[in-house]
């Protein structure tokens, strides 16, 4: 590809949209995934005790246990997010950018 085919993508009005909010939700994700990260490990550190305490009576299952599998799905469903929304809004304005290169 030519630079001036770059220049041109770059010049879009698409593309500068597109990579902002782009940009935008990844931060979003990533902020909202550290700080659930965070607190467990946190959790993990400052109350080892509340966390190693049985679920109810008679039983092996701790409190931590489901707090991680959460911390999983909830990484599992972040993704999906991301996923969904970038094979819709971001592929449009990826189309848009496309067309806009090529009709120029």
């Amino acid at each position: 590809m030519s630079d001036q085919l770059y220049q041109r993508i770059e010049d879009s009005a698409h593309f500068r949209e597109l990579v902002a909010k782009r940009q935008r939700f990844a931060t979003i994700l990533s902020i909202i995934m550290l700080v659930i990260y965070i607190s467990f490990i946190l959790l993990i550190a400052f109350a080892p005790g509340w966390l190693g305490t049985p679920l109810h009576e008679g039983t092996t299952v701790t409190r931590g246990i489901p707090i991680g599998v959460g911390v999983i799905l909830i990484s599992f469903f972040l993704t999906g997010v991301y996923v969904w929304r970038a094979n819709g809004e971001f592929d449009r304005l990826n189309n848009a950018v496309l067309r806009e290169v090529k009709v120029s």
